[in-house]
Formats: structure tokens, sequence, C-alpha cells
């Protein structure tokens, strides 16, 4: 009989690792996206003390890639011990020939994966099973789950059969939809779970572990006389697997009362047509079937959970006998193959059977594609139709090869009554998604709703669109898919309503919730036509919120999320108002007691003026027939675009067709698509005091989005500029005018400039009132007023070096991100020639989504992008400079061929290149000086050349990463690189953390930091990796720091650039991640004082110094003079170690300071000092 359980909201990773916990006694992890909430949660709950059913805490260990997570699970199983992992995506398919060791070893590991989709034409963090398919082969069990519920109970059931049948498992459920989605769910008591345990084959695992008081070989080399025998011998082991997962999922129901199978069926008992599937896609279907069954139809669905090994028989008993068509779906693609995996294993199971049904197969939900009850529908009609297209796909338009299925009709609603579904519109970091995992919780914990949360995101960092889809109501959730029909809608960022479909999604009479600063009179102004018409057409309930001013007066910055979470509960009534604020606020006090009390008062202050301030707002009749207003500011867009990347942009690339990226197959995109994309999110922009202005031009180098450009202006430029253009006399340039260029519309209002500006010339201002001035300046700068030839001696400096073009503006990095600035400037100088290898992280994301920051000049030259793999982003520019070299070394041969029979000019332009052949500065002149000079002549040698001008200058190759990268993963690459002695430049953008997969602990990673699997606080120091590099002897190596000197920043890159071997450097950059005290905005200011206060150094080691007899090493950094532990107390990654763990902060805080103390000492004796 069930027992009552404990039930709590949580998302699948949660929920895995929550039944993964009990059962493990080693985890070995590596950051992955999306799993790695997975191994954070075990590191955790390990440093608080949680114990497993052994009465142990688990012992956690990080490794330096999945390889070697893989590596340990191997031995740490060998060695005795119960041992998981967390994994999804390419980081999977560095474990799998581990796993094949593991299984063919019978040790009995978990693998609990987040599946996701592997990086092909295009890396995509999402969800699908290409990853856990390429698994099939290993040997291991292969166990899915299709909801929050089943992520947590095919965990237990994974660890158990683990132990009771000695081969290893790997659960699986689909990364985003499932490890991000909330859900209220059952936990079942531990007790009962140790009981379920096979006491006896855990004492055989145990006593075969290696040990010399029974010592045996394995892994040894056998000949192909027993090879095969061998392989066949363990094949009784996987005959018992069935069997022994369907006696653990009858314990389980038992228990849970459920009623888990291998393979349940769902649906009409006479079905004639059912379709065949497994993960979260099964929820979806299970609803529409239920939605459809009730009025007439016989549907029915077989939920996959037992993948490997395939049971026929298992298959066989569910699938009613009166079944005719069957369609197989496969959230994966094989290119090339007669089918998917599961499709294939159906064909097998029916392939001798007489009376088969029709078998048809397809492909679905690739990249986290949503997959609604629409397609099910289109799944099912396809199946009933005279002639049912297989190996099709559904939810895309395939206009090119024919393969998609037209979309059902007629449209429907498949929620269930009484259920309620609400959709948020969200900037991110404005707390929005956050607010609404609590509200999920408050809801869950407070009635007995069913709940339901999942959160969609751009591919921006910080500062993108998220949309948060909640459901909740009294009856069974199971679809999950993104919101179709919502009861309630907000918008948290006004700026969206320029920009998106907002309420296309809202049922008729609906509500629609808008964050804006507009009065109800403006608002008649401001909207566009189009949510007019919208509201009207919905017959909805418009109701406003000034959230931005309420936050503000309260001195909550641009954290709105408390003061629209109170607007939510006000509007939706879920509770009394009053019970929902004191839900509210009991949330406040848990969340931010630990940061004060005055922080307390503040979100208790904005909920209730949340609820005061909401505003109805009364809808015109004409707004029914409201005209747009023509827009032509994109007119001059290129035409892909227009029809491709604009729709994107807006939401709507679930609408654009397969025929729309023809000759885009390979995943190349067009450059300079930012400069149109004006998202206008920022709240405050910066005012320009030219009096006060010393035209230092520093604002400009520590812009992370290249949205201040100094602009030198000729006499008449400045007469003809537009009102309210303000011009000063320019220092340094004769005969030229200043001006400060901000574009407002592409700023994202973060203040680095303000706080970096020692003239003080700088300040914050509200953006709307200077909006249409700011936008008529910035068009009159970048599209009047032409650009000046700067001196070489000028590009030198900082001021000079910020007068040249930036070859990467605009980009979705975070506001005030420490990355961006360093490759902004790079840019700079060499964009017209520039190659860079990018690591996976957050350069990848900022600098490689489909809203290109990378941009062209006049003549359509800049900086040509590509992204590898995390693991080899060195080797991989290696090969592009190796590649490039050979083309370009026939090329000189060609070029020198060309010399005996060449005019003057042509003879002097060819010398002058081949002088200049391997050196990066001046080369776009003098190839640009010899392709003029071939263009005169009329041979076939000077032809053959110009076929190949694009190869006559030389690229300024570069290697960019983050910390995760340099330190761990690429690690061994890089050095095998390096020491090449091969001419090329490499950055590590250090941030101390995996930034992009949410802040985990790297080798860069100093002690006493607290950071994801380093939950109380680094015990470790950090990796010196300049030293490292520096001891061979002929690498340049330089570490430097933006914010302390951007004139140190600016010389080591020249001078990387100009040695002719490799380079690395070595950039400290402040990160959202590091909890910086006073917001982003102090991010360069961090920067200044992580140098003075001797936690960072700044140094150059060129080894051309020692070849003139001067010492190679020279430190740019001054001596410390700023306290090290208020520094530490700057940042919540050291502050909240005090918090957390009281008893250890003071102890590793003196190691800190005394790490960095030992790293001052030693460079001194370096510099001779």
């Amino acid at each position: 009989m069930k027992k009552e359980l404990k039930r709590a909201t949580m998302d699948g990773n949660t929920a895995a690792a929550y039944a993964s916990y009990a059962f493990t006694e080693v985890a070995t992890i590596y950051p992955i996206t999306p799993s790695s909430t997975m191994a954070e949660l075990i590191d955790e709950w390990s440093a608080k003390g949680r114990k497993n059913l052994f009465g142990q805490t688990v012992e956690v260990r990080e490794m330096q890639h999945e390889g070697g997570a893989a590596g340990a699970i191997h031995g740490a199983l060998q060695g005795g011990a119960l041992a998981s992992t967390y994994t999804a995506s390419q980081g999977l398919m560095l474990m799998l020939p581990n796993m094949y060791k593991i299984a063919g070893e019978l040790l009995p590991g978990v693998f609990h994966v987040s599946a996701r989709a592997l990086a092909s034409n295009a890396l995509s963090i999402y969800g699908d099973h290409q990853d856990v398919m390429t698994c099939r082969n290993t040997g291991f069990t292969m166990l899915a789950g299709s909801t929050v519920q089943q992520a947590y109970h095919m965990a237990c059931i994974a660890h158990l059969s683990a132990i009771a049948s000695r081969l290893p498992v790997l659960h699986f459920f689909d990364g985003f939809r499932t490890s991000h989605e909330y859900q209220k769910i059952e936990l079942l008591d531990e007790a009962d779970l140790k009981g379920l345990i096979d006491q006896d084959a855990l004492r055989a695992f145990r006593g075969n572990a290696l040990n010399s008081d029974h010592p045996k070989s394995r892994g040894s080399a056998e000949s192909p006389d027993v090879f095969f025998q061998v392989r066949e011998s363990v094949n009784k082991f996987y005959e018992a697997v069935p069997g022994i997962v369907e006696g653990y999922m009858d314990k389980i129901n038992a228990l849970a009362g459920t009623d888990y199978k291998p393979f349940n069926y769902f649906g009409a008992p006479d079905a004639e047509d059912i379709i065949i599937s497994m993960g979260s896609s099964c929820g979806v279907i299970r609803e529409t079937i239920g939605y459809w069954n009730a009025r007439g139809k016989k549907l029915g669905l077989v939920e996959v959970h037992l993948y490997r090994p395939f049971s026929a028989e298992h298959l066989l008993r569910v699938i009613p006998e009166t079944v005719k068509r069957i369609a197989v779906l496969d959230r994966t693609k094989e290119p090339g193959a007669m089918g998917e995996p599961l499709y294939l294993d159906i064909r097998n199971v029916y392939a001798c059977r007489d009376n088969a049904p029709l078998i048809i197969g397809g492909r679905y939900g690739l990249g986290s594609k949503d997959f609604t009850p629409m397609d099910v529908m289109a799944v099912y009609a396809n199946l009933a139709s005279e002639n049912p297209k297989n190996g099709f796909t559904v939810s895309i338009v395939d206009d090119v090869t024919n393969h998609s299925l037209p979309e059902y009709s007629p449209v429907f609603d498949s929620t269930p009554d009484g259920n309620f579904s609400c959709k948020f519109w969200g900037l991110g970091s404005d707390g929005t998604v956050g607010a609404n995992k609590s509200a999920v919780k408050i809801i869950g914990d407070h009635t007995d709703y069913n709940v339901q949360a999942y959160f969609a995101y751009d591919a921006k960092k910080s500062g993108g669109v998220t949309i948060s889809h909640l459901r909740f109501g009294p009856n069974e959730i199971q679809g999950s898919y993104q919101i179709k029909a919502a009861n309630f809608i907000a918008c948290h960022n006004q700026s969206y309503v320029n920009k998106y479909d907002l309420i296309g999604d809202l049922k008729e009479g609906g509500v629609f919730l808008l964050n804006t600063i507009w009065s109800p009179e403006e608002l008649e102004h401001e909207l566009p036509a189009e949510l007019k018409r919208r509201i009207w057409e919905k017959k909805a309930e418009f109701y406003t919120l000034d959230a931005v001013n309420i936050a503000k007066d309260l001195g909550l910055g641009g954290r709105i999320n408390m003061v629209m979470q109170a607007g939510f509960f006000a509007l939706s009534k879920i509770f009394p108002v009053e019970e929902a604020v004191a839900y509210l606020k009991a949330e406040v006090s848990k969340t931010y007691g630990a940061k004060g009390q005055d922080i307390v008062d503040m979100n208790c202050a904005a909920i209730d003026q949340g609820v005061r301030q909401i505003r109805k707002i009364t809808v015109p009749e004409s707004w029914a027939t409201a005209q747009d207003v023509p827009d032509d500011s994109r007119a001059a867009a290129p035409e892909f675009f227009q029809k491709v990347l604009f729709k994107m942009g807006r939401q709507e690339g679930n609408d654009l067709p397969v025929s729309a990226f023809n000759g885009h197959e390979d995943g190349s995109w067009e450059q300079s698509y930012t400069r149109w994309e004006k998202r206008g999110i920022a709240i405050e922009v910066p005012a320009w005091d030219a009096a006060k202005c010393v035209e230092c031009n520093r604002c400009s180098a520590v812009c992370s989005h290249a949205v201040i450009r100094p602009t030198l202006l000729t006499a008449e430029e400045a007469a003809a500029a537009p009102e309210g253009y303000e011009c000063k006399k320019a220092i340094g340039f004769e005969g030229m005018q200043y001006h400060l260029s901000l574009s407002g519309m592409d700023c994202t209002g973060c203040g680095v400039c303000v706080k970096a500006c020692p003239a003080k010339a700088l300040s914050m201002q509200p953006f709307e009132p200077v909006r249409d001035t700011m936008k008529a300046n910035w068009a009159y700068s970048t599209e009047k007023v032409t650009e000046k030839t700067i001196p070489e001696k000028q590009k030198t400096t900082v001021k000079g070096s910020q007068f040249l073009k930036p070859y990467v503006e605009f980009s979705g990095a975070c506001a005030g991100c420490g990355e961006t600035p360093y490759i902004k400037m790079i840019t700079q100088l060499y964009g017209d020639h520039m190659r860079i290898a990018n690591s996976a992280g957050c350069t990848h994301i900022w600098g490689g989504s489909p809203e290109i920051p990378f941009c062209t000049n006049d003549r359509g030259q800049g900086v040509a992008w590509a992204s590898g793999l995390f693991e080899d982003t060195a080797e991989y520019g290696y090969g592009m400079m190796l590649g490039t070299s050979a083309v370009r070394k026939w090329l000189r041969a060609e070029v020198e061929q060309l010399l005996p029979s060449a005019d003057a000019e042509l003879q002097a332009a060819a010398e002058a290149c081949l002088a200049g052949w391997d050196d990066s500065h001046g080369t776009r002149e003098r190839a640009d000086r010899l392709v003029a000079a071939l263009e005169r002549v009329d041979s076939d040698a000077a032809r053959t050349i110009l076929q190949r001008k694009d190869y006559l200058f030389k690229p300024s190759q570069w290697i960019v990463g983050g910390d995760g990268w340099a330190y761990d993963i690429g690690y061994g690459g890089l050095d095998h690189v390096i020491a090449s002695g091969e001419n090329v430049n490499i950055i590590c953008l250090d941030t101390e953390v995996y930034s992009n997969t949410g802040g985990q602990s790297s080798k860069a990673t100093p002690t006493a930091a607290v950071a994801q699997f380093a939950a109380s606080g680094k015990k470790t120091k950090k990796k010196d990796l300049g030293m490292m590099c520096m001891s061979y002897g002929y690498v340049y190596v330089a570490q430097v720091a933006m914010g302390y000197d951007p004139q140190q920043t600016l010389n080591a890159i020249r001078e990387a650039e100009a040695y002719d071997g490799p380079s690395l450097i070595i950039a400290y950059a402040p990160c959202i991640n590091h909890g910086i005290k006073g917001g982003m905005s102090n991010s360069q200011l961090r920067a200044k004082q992580a140098v003075e206060a001797g936690y960072w150094h700044c140094y150059r080691y060129n080894p051309e110094l020692r070849r003139e007899g001067k010492n190679p090493f020279s430190l740019d950094s001054k001596a410390p003079t700023g306290s090290f532990r208020d520094f530490l107390m700057g940042e919540v990654r050291y502050s909240s170690l005090y918090r957390k763990f009281p008893e250890i902060a003071d102890q590793l805080f003196a190691k800190a300071q005394r790490d960095a103390e030992e790293r001052t000492e030693t460079y001194l004796r370096l510099a001779g000092k």
C-alpha cells in the first residue's frame, strides 16, 4: 500500500540528483549545460554534510574534462565504490571510450544525462537524443524518463538495477524540457530505498574490487583466438536486465503508487493507430490522446523506458492486438541511415512476424524544437492517411526535401479545464526567471495544485530575452510544451512592445500586464499599432505597473522582479491578496535574509508597491483599427537579414522553412547583424559633458558593447552636424573637432564608462527623453562622418587606438562584461585581417550566436570567426594557421616566379609584399598595392595570383577562450601548440570560473572562492598558467587587466602579434558570476582593485628581449597597496564563504593571501627587483 509521501517542487536535474545522491559514494564531475545542476547539487549537499544511504557524505571530485571524469569513475568502481557522474552532449562523447571499458568489466556505475544535441553545423545547447543514441552500443543499460517525477524514479531504478545486474546504467531525460522544468513531485522514504538494494550483489561488487588481499589483473590484451568468445560470454548478463529492471519498477510502483513498466501503454485498448516514443514528448502525446479519445477517437501511445537492452517480449506485451499502424518518433538524426534508431528497433521487432502492422518513422524536436499537441495530431493524421509518409519530420516546414508533415487542422487547446497558464517576457538578469521559480514553488507549496514551470532563453548572455511558461491547476499537467493559450501574460521590459508579438498566445479575455514608465496618456502614442489591435482583438484586460521607478526609488536598481511578481499574484487571484503578500515576504526573508535586513525590507516594500500601483487601462475602440507607422530603418539591411535573421530576432524562427537556409547549410552566417538590432533595453544611458572631457578615450576602451565611439570631425562635418551634436576642439589632431558618439539603442546601461572616466565627464541619464536625439547623433557619426586616418604612432596609444573601427559591436554579452573590451581592442588593431578560432564558453555565445556581433568595413573585410570544440580550440586554431600557411607558401612561390618579368611598379610592390610576408603590421596595405599592380598586367601568372589574392595578406591568427578551456579541458592542446614554436596568438579571458555553464570552479579559481563544484570554498590555489608557459623560454606571455592599465593591455596585444612565435595573453575578466558588490558597473574598477590588492599581477615576458641582452620579464603592476581582505569581501563569491562556512573562512582567506604574496615574490624575483 502506498505511503503518504513528501512532496516538493523541483526541476528534473534536481530530482535526478536527489535520487542519485542517496546511492552514490563517489561522484566525478565536470560542468556542461544542461546537466551541470546535478553535479552542483551533489557537491553542495556533500559540503553541507548530507548523508547517503550508507551513512556517508559523497566524495565529489571535479576533473579537467569529461574524459577525465569517466576515467575517474572507472577507477572508483574498480576501487569498490558506487560511483556516478552527470553529463550531456559533447561531454558524453568524451566519455565514450571509458564507457566501453566500464560495461565490459561489469562495473555498476550510473551516468545521469540531460540529453542534448551534438554540435554539427552549429552549436545547440538544447535537448534532443543525439548524444545518448551514440551510446547505444557501449553495453550500458539505457533507461529513459519523460517527466520530472520520472527523472527521480528512474534514477532510483537505475542505481538499483546497476547493482543487481552488474551492468552500468545510462539514465537520461530531455535536456531543458525535463532537466529545467519545475514540477511538484513525490519523494520516497530513503529507508525504503535502502531496503531495495540487493545486498548480496553489493557485497559481491565490493569483493570483486581491485585489492591486494585478493589481487587480479584486468584489461589484459587478448589475441584473436579468444577475444570473440570472451565478448560473447557477457550475453547472460544482458538477458537478465529486462527482468531486473521490471522487478525494481514493480517495487517502486508499490511504494509510489505508479505503474512503470519497461514499456508503458496509454490510450484506447482497441486503438488502431499508435505512436511509440520516449522522453518528454510522451507527456504531450498523453495529453493529446486524452483530449481526443474523450471525443471519440481511438489513439494510443507506447512510452519507452528501457531502451537498452531492447526487449521485444516486453514491448509486444503492451501493444494492443488491434493496432494496424505505428508511427515511431525519434528525437535524433542519423544522416544517411535507413531510419533513426528507435524506428529501426521497432521494425526489427516485427521483421519476421505475420500480419505485422504498418510501421513508419519520423524525426521531431531536434535542439529542443517545441513539440506540441498540434504536432502529435499531425503524426496521427499522417498514420491514418491513404499513403502515410515514412521518414517524416514534424514541427517544421521542409520545402526542400519535402519530408515534413502538413500542419494539423483544426486548432485545438488540450489544456485540462480548470488549469491556468501564464507567460512572462523578461530581460536576462532582471530577476524575472528567479521570481517565477519562486512563484511556482509558492503555489506548489501552499495549494493542492499541480504545477509546472519552464524557462526559454535566447542565445544571449544576461540581457537577452527570457520567456517563462507557468502552468498550475487541480488537474494533472502532462504536456511539456510551450504555452500557446495563456490566461495571463506579463511583459517585464517595455522595449519589447516594438519587437515581439507579446500577446499572440493570450486567450480571449485574458490578462495582460505591462511594466512601463509610460502614463496611460503616453500609451496612446508609444504603443505600436500592432499591439493595440492585438489587445482589442483578444478583449484583453490590460494593466500597467511602473516597476522600473518603484525599484529605482527603493534602491533596487534594475531588479524589478519582486514588483512584477506582486502584480502577478494580485491579478491572478490564486490567493487572497493579503495571503499572497505574506507568502512573498516569507520567500524574500528566506532568499535575501543572509544579505541583511535592509535588503529584505527593500524587497518587502517592492511587494507592497507592486500590489498598490497596478493601473487598469481602458482600451479605446480606436485601437481596433490602429494604423501602423511605416518604419524603413531596416530597409537597407541584406535580404538574408530581412527574411531570416530579423524573424529569428522577433522569436519567430519556428515559422521559417528549411529553404530559408539554402546556402547556409554548413553553418555560415553573415556578419554585421547587430548593427541592425537596436534592442533599446537600457533604462539609463551615459550623458557626455564635453566641458569636463579630457579626450582620453578610456570610456571607449572599457565599453563592453562598443556603444561609445570617439569621433574626429572636420570643421565642415562639425558645422553640418544635427542640433544637439556637441563638439569640442580635438586634442592632438590639428584642425579637427572631437565628439563622443553614444548609441543609446545599443547600450545596456551598465555604467562602466561612468566609473572609468577620470574626469567625471560621464553620468547616467534616463534614456527615454533623449532617445531621438541620440539616434540622430549616432546616425550622423556613423553614416556622414568619414573615418579618419590615424598616424601609426597614435595607434600605439589607448587614445589613438580608440579612433579605429571596432570589428565587434553590440554583442549579446552581459552588461559590463569583462571579456569583450579585450577582443574589441584586438579587432581595432587587426580586425580587417584577423581570424579567430574560438573556444566554447561565454566568448562563443556572445560572439557566435545567430545575432553575429562581428562586422565588416566598407570593403567587406573583417574578422573571420569559427568555433571548434571546447577541448581542442588550440589545435583548431593551429590547424587554421597550418592550412593558410600551406596556401601562402604556394602563393609566395608564384609571386617570386613573377619577379623577373615584372615592370618596375609591379616589382616594387611584389618585393615589398615578400619582404613583409610574415609581418601582420601593414599587411593589408602591401597586399592592396600588389593587387593593384597585378590588375594592370595581362598575363597568366598575374591572373593565377589574383585568383588567390585573398591569401596575399598575413592573417592575424588568434585563439580565443576562457579559463575553463585554457586551464582545464584544453590545456593539453594549448601546451602542445605553444610548444610547437609556431606563430599563433592566444588570449585567455580569465573569469576564474566556468562562466558560461553557471560559474563552476576551474583551475583558475583561487583559494577561498565559492563557486559551483566548490560549495565550501576552493581549497587549492590558482594554477599559474603564465609561469608554466614561460618555462619554455620562447613563448611570449603577458598578464593584463584592462581596468588597471589599458595601455599595458594595448602594449601586450601589439607585442604578442609582432612576436614571431607563440604568444599567450591572460586577461583578467570580471564576471557577473563573481557577485560584484554594486553590480557590473564596477567591473573595470574591480580589475583595478584586484591589481592594487596584489590579487592579480600585470606583466609581460618577451623572449625577444633576451636576444638583446635584456631581462625578458617586466612586472608592470606596482607593489600592492590595497587591502587583500577588503578586495575579497567586495565579491559574493568570497564574502558568501563567511555566511555559509564561517568556521573555515578565515583559514581559507589567509591561505588565499599567502598564495597571492608568493606570486608577488616570484614575479619580483623574475623582474630582478
